[in-house]
C-alpha cells in the first residue's frame, strides 16, 4: 500500500494500530474491522489494496494490470490449501474430534474453515456476496464432511476451482464488487485476497498447536518464503 501510494506522489499519514490507540477506536467508531485501510480526504473509505477504487479517489492518471495479481494469488492459494489438506490428513479422526484451545471449535471445524471460507469467497462472484448468511449456507452444507480423507478431497477442489478461476481472465467477474462481512464493499479478487490472510492466519495457528500442544511434526509445512507477502496478524492467537 505505501509502496503503491509513494510511487504516485501521494502525500498521506501513516499510523500503526499496534501502537496508536486512537487509530484504533478512530476505525472502530466507522465500523472498520479489515486492513489496510485508505482514508481520503476523512470522508472515503476504502478498505484492502484495491489499486482500482484508489486510483480515482486519488484522481490518478495510471493504469491498472491484474494479470501480476491473479497469479500471485493463484500461487499462494496453492501453498496455503494444499499446506491445510497435507496438515488435515496428518489428524486421526479422535484428533479431528478434539476442541482446540483457542476458540470453541474442533479441529475439524478449524480445518474445514481454512478451506471453506476461501470458496464463499470465490463463489460470491456467482452469489453477489459473502454475508453471514453465506457462511452460515456453507456451514449446513458441509455438515457430513468430518473425516480427513472427506475433508481433503472437499479441499482439493475448492482449490482446484480457485485457481482455475483466478487463471481465467475473467475481469468482469475479478471486478465484481460484493457486499462482504470481511472487507464491506470489496470486489472479488480483493475479497479473496483478504480471506487469503484469514485462512493463513488460522493454518499457522494449527501448525502452532501441532507442535506445542499435540507434539507432532508438520508434514511438509508451508514456509515462510512461502507464504511472503500473504499478511496476518502479529499475534497468532
Amino acid at each position: 500500500m505505501e509502496e503503491f501510494l509513494t510511487s504516485h506522489g501521494v502525500q498521506y499519514e501513516h499510523h500503526n494500530l499496534l501502537t496508536e490507540a486512537q487509530a484504533v477506536e478512530a476505525l472502530r467508531s466507522r465500523g472498520i474491522k479489515s486492513l489496510p485501510v485508505t482514508i481520503v480526504d476523512d470522508t472515503e473509505v476504502i478498505i484492502g489494496y484495491y489499486p482500482k477504487k484508489l486510483i480515482p479517489a486519488l484522481k490518478l492518471d495510471v493504469t491498472v494490470d491484474l494479470s501480476g495479481k491473479t497469479s500471485w494469488l493463484a500461487d499462494k492459494y496453492e501453498i496455503v490449501m494444499s499446506a491445510a489438506i497435507r496438515a488435515t490428513l496428518q489428524f486421526s479422526q479422535e484428533q479431528l474430534d478434539t476442541v482446540v484451545s483457542w476458540r470453541p471449535w474442533s479441529l475439524r471445524d478449524t480445518m474445514l474453515h481454512i478451506l471453506s471460507f476461501p470458496e464463499v469467497a470465490y463463489l460470491s462472484h456467482k452469489v453477489g456476496s459473502m454475508s453471514w448468511e453465506d457462511m452460515a449456507a456453507s456451514d449446513e452444507r458441509l455438515k457430513g464432511i468430518t473425516t480427513g480423507p472427506a475433508i481433503a478431497e472437499y479441499g482439493d477442489q475448492v482449490r482446484r476451482d480457485i485457481i482455475e478461476f483466478l487463471g481465467s481472465g475473467n475481469s468482469e467477474a475479478f471486478d465484481r464488487e460484493v457486499p462482504a462481512h470481511y472487507g464491506g464493499e470489496v470486489t472479488v479478487l480483493e475479497l479473496l485476497n483478504i480471506i487469503l490472510s484469514h485462512s493463513t492466519h488460522h493454518l499457522k495457528q494449527v501448525y502452532h498447536y501441532m507442535q506445542t500442544e499435540m507434539g507432532m511434526t508438520l508434514d511438509q509445512p508451508a514456509t515462510e518464503s512461502g507464504l511472503d507477502g500473504i499478511n496476518t496478524p502479529e499475534a497468532l492467537i
